[in-house]
């Protein structure tokens, strides 16, 4: 199906589901039988396709949030009339399952009384930008984002783009079993946003010479937007998957695993390009390839962006989550800013940026916030046109500032399986055991400070599995590390130690 008849066809499933909404609040359908309350997690609702995730928990997550959106108060924003109806916008990955699941949340949404601007196949960024550029009263983009493509779920957000609170997720889940939805009479329009986003982003940044990317966008939605946003400022790009396939063939768009990086990371040579980037699957979290063909982790390309804030916001605030290298600590600092350590989690990092009026923040997973004369959103796509502006700034290539960035002996996030009813038991016990013994950050999970370095252990807040991070000084003092946390977690039958990273 072409992507205007799949618009078409979710618009008529959307209008003819608001003409007949299913009752009153209190009043609709039973709640789909076996709703697995695990879907309801930290960020978003995510899950298996087809058991956890099938189009009647959609339709009804869907009338969940659109009876969120009714019952938020708030006087009209500008532009907006006074009696005006709430309006969010919905966009979707390209994922084979995402077609049907964003046609059910849809009627969801439309039941409860909230009409939709669809913008389509749209990377998240694109759904964040929409919401806020358009003073729209919230957001959803149905995306599985890096996840496997069994996976699928939604991410949703309220007015200017502010992500819900776990609090507000898990209000959605109880909604639907009271069935305590809202009900009203709604419409669909078809908008698309890329030229006022192109736009956007074309007056924040300005690329002083021609560079050469290479650009992988792991066969997902990125490719929509990302090569024409680069050649759009200038850029001679090169495109990696950049054809869409929601089977993603070649790899999984998840440019945190560098093994997924790897034929990136070879083009880059081959063509012997100034830098390459490659995007997850819903273009939130972003990986860089230097033109060596080195992939950097995402805490220290955190550093080229922090320290181009710093020259325009001397003393600013750049906050980071707790999975970070010291290195992005110091350099913060070296550069006449102030480091702030926060949680993991795009939706904890994106609410300390607001709460305390930070310009810049980034995670190890590769999401990069911009608020700066933006919105305050985690933005891979801006992040790869800022991150070029720097580099075509500069007369050394990108591999030299690099080298000039101290490089601690750290290993990758490594994922231990453990559990969703498990996890976060684990990691309190394993707090209370390491602070008897060492300092420790506990502001997520547990952060030990060891001699020469420091050991993460946090539970996931969207995969049942343990995630940790080691880094240090030396070899033996991270191989030293590692072996007391694998031994406290060896205690534990159901944790799955990981392989050595």
């Amino acid at each position: 199906m072409m992507a205007d008849e799949k618009d078409r066809a979710r618009s008529s499933a959307g209008s003819a589901r608001a003409t007949d909404p299913g009752g009153g609040a209190g009043r609709g359908a039973e709640p789909p039988s076996g709703l697995n309350p695990h879907i309801f997690r930290a960020y978003d609702v995510r899950g298996k396709v087809g058991s956890d995730i099938t189009p009647e928990v959609f339709r009804q997550v869907g009338r969940a949030y659109g009876t969120l959106i009714c019952r938020s108060g708030g006087k009209p924003r500008a532009g907006r009339e006074i009696n005006a109806g709430k309006q969010i916008a919905l966009g979707q990955d390209n994922r084979l399952s995402s077609a049907e699941l964003t046609a059910a949340f849809a009627e969801g949404v439309l039941a409860a009384g909230v009409s939709i601007v669809d913008i389509g196949l749209a990377p998240t960024p694109i759904l964040y930008f929409a919401t806020a550029h358009w003073n729209l009263d919230g957001g959803a983009n149905v995306t599985g984002s890096h996840n496997p493509v069994t996976d699928n779920g939604v991410k949703m957000v309220h007015a200017g783009a502010v992500p819900l609170t776990e609090d507000e997720i898990q209000d959605l889940r109880r909604v639907i079993e009271a069935q305590d939805f809202e009900t009203g009479a709604a419409t669909v329009s078809q908008r698309n946003p890329k030229e006022d986003y192109i736009g956007a982003v074309a007056e924040r940044v300005r690329v002083a010479r021609r560079l050469k990317v290479v650009v992988d966008a792991g066969n997902a939605v990125a490719a929509l937007y990302g090569p024409e946003l680069l050649r759009r400022l200038g850029c001679e790009v090169i495109e990696l998957y950049c054809e869409l396939d929601g089977r993603f063939p070649h790899h999984l768009p998840d440019p945190e695993v560098e093994e997924n990086m790897r034929d990136l990371m070879a083009r880059v040579v081959e063509v012997k390009a100034d830098l390459g980037i490659a995007y997850d699957g819903d273009a939130d979290r972003m990986g860089l390839v230097d033109d060596k063909g080195r992939r950097h982790e995402a805490d220290l390309i955190l550093i080229l962006l922090a320290r181009d804030l710093l020259t325009r916001h001397p003393g600013a605030k750049v906050v980071f989550d707790v999975k970070s290298s010291q290195t992005l600590v110091d350099a913060i600092s070296a550069a006449g800013g102030v480091p702030v350590m926060h949680k993991t989690g795009h939706s904890h990092l994106k609410r300390k940026m607001r709460e305390d009026g930070i310009l810049l923040g980034g995670e190890v997973s590769g999401h990069m916030f911009f608020a700066e004369n933006y919105y305050g959103v985690d933005d891979a796509l801006l992040a790869s046109a800022k991150l070029i502006e720097i580099a075509a700034r500069g007369s050394e290539p990108l591999s030299a500032q690099f080298d000039a960035i101290p490089h601690l002996h750290a290993t990758p996030e490594l994922k231990a399986p453990c559990p969703d009813a498990e996890k976060f038991r684990v990691v309190e016990e394993l707090a209370r055991y390491f602070k008897g013994r060492y300092e420790t950050i506990d502001i997520d999970g547990v952060r030990v400070i060891f001699p020469g370095g420091w050991g993460l252990v946090r539970a996931s807040n969207t995969n049942p599995h343990l995630t940790l991070r080691f880094e240090a000084r030396t070899k033996a003092q991270l191989d030293e590390m590692k072996r007391l946390v694998f031994d406290a977690l060896a205690r534990y039958p159901f944790v799955t130690l990981p392989a050595e990273g």
